[in-house]
């Protein structure tokens, strides 16, 4: 069997594999599939779907995923490779500016007497971390609300987390083909970066045995570059979010350890979310992404990185 070339992954691609799937003009018959596996429903006609997917909005390193109009609804589906309960809050951001551009593209008054007629959203969450979740469950906003108000509550907003974790939702993927085979892709990969280090030689291992009658393969092998590019980032966004993590929790320890005493008595490092993403931006602007993966598991390295950071930044 002829071996790929090992893919080099670059940092210039800002798209999601997810997206580049199932987000893209060219594919609209596999972004059918998906909708309609996911809504039980039988529609033929790829050609009505029109995308407005933002860029950039939901993440500073990435931009979102894939959002489409299609028969009154707006979907909204979003990829997560991590647990994040917080979805239905940014998912309403999201749908906020969504709903702008759409008002303002068809020269609506909302302003005016006249009741509006606008698509219906759908918000959906794709999920296929390695924490263990259900096959599907609702997240929803007012879970964020405190228990002795949130009956009061004058909106709601619920996110449809799906798992699509290979092995999972086994009807889902059966109805749908082409996510089926994304999850058979990615769990591959994962099992590949257990040998090789580098993600877009795990990538091009993956391809290698890939079935040759997945309907995916070709569209990936065209793009195989891109599409460990595009991984690549995931992985970068996963450190971030795992510093910014750390960060926090120094922070709340921090926090702790100060109750009581008089502030100024102890002094300490506070590194919170805005100088954590300071130092993650100034790293990936110099391209050292692996300085970034090291920092995610190691405390005393990410000290030093601070240190260099703010000796770089100090007549900031």
């Amino acid at each position: 069997m002829k071996e790929l070339p090992v893919i080099s992954a670059s940092r210039e691609h800002k798209d999601r594999l997810f997206n580049f799937i199932f987000g893209r003009p060219e594919n609209k018959k596999w972004t059918l599939s998906l909708y309609n596996a996911v809504n039980g429903t039988s529609y033929k006609d790829e050609t009505k779907i029109e995308f407005n997917t933002l860029e950039e909005y939901l993440y500073v390193h990435m931009k979102n995923d894939t959002s489409f109009l299609f028969v009154g609804y707006i979907s909204l589906y979003e990829h997560q490779s991590t647990y994040n309960p917080n979805m239905p809050l940014r998912m309403m951001q999201y749908i906020s500016a969504v709903y702008d551009g759409y008002i303002s593209s068809n020269d609506l008054d909302k302003y005016g007497e006249e009741l509006l007629q606008i698509p219906t959203p759908k918000l959906i969450v794709f999920y296929n971390g390695t924490k263990d979740e259900p096959d599907e469950k609702i997240l929803k906003l007012s879970d964020s609300f405190s228990e002795s108000t949130r009956k009061n509550a004058d909106i709601e907003v619920k996110v449809r987390m799906i798992n699509i974790n290979y092995g999972r939702n086994k009807e889902l993927m059966e109805a749908c083909r082409p996510l089926y085979e994304y999850s058979w892709f990615i769990q591959n990969i994962r099992q590949f970066r257990k040998k090789f280090k580098d993600i877009g030689e795990a990538t091009g291992k993956a391809l290698i045995v890939m079935p040759d009658d997945f309907i995916l393969k070709p569209f990936l092998m065209e793009h195989m570059a891109e599409v460990a590019n595009m991984l690549s980032e995931e992985l970068q966004e996963l450190n971030a979010k795992q510093l910014i993590a750390r960060a926090n929790y120094k922070k709340g320890q921090i926090h702790g350890e100060k109750i009581g005493e008089k502030k100024g008595e102890k002094k300490g490092e506070k590194k919170g979310i805005t100088n954590m993403s300071s130092l993650i931006s100034w790293l990936f602007s110099q391209n050292r992404d692996e300085d970034v993966k090291k920092a995610a598991t190691d405390p005393e390295y990410l000290d030093k990185l601070f240190a260099e950071y703010n000796d770089a930044n100090k007549d900031h």
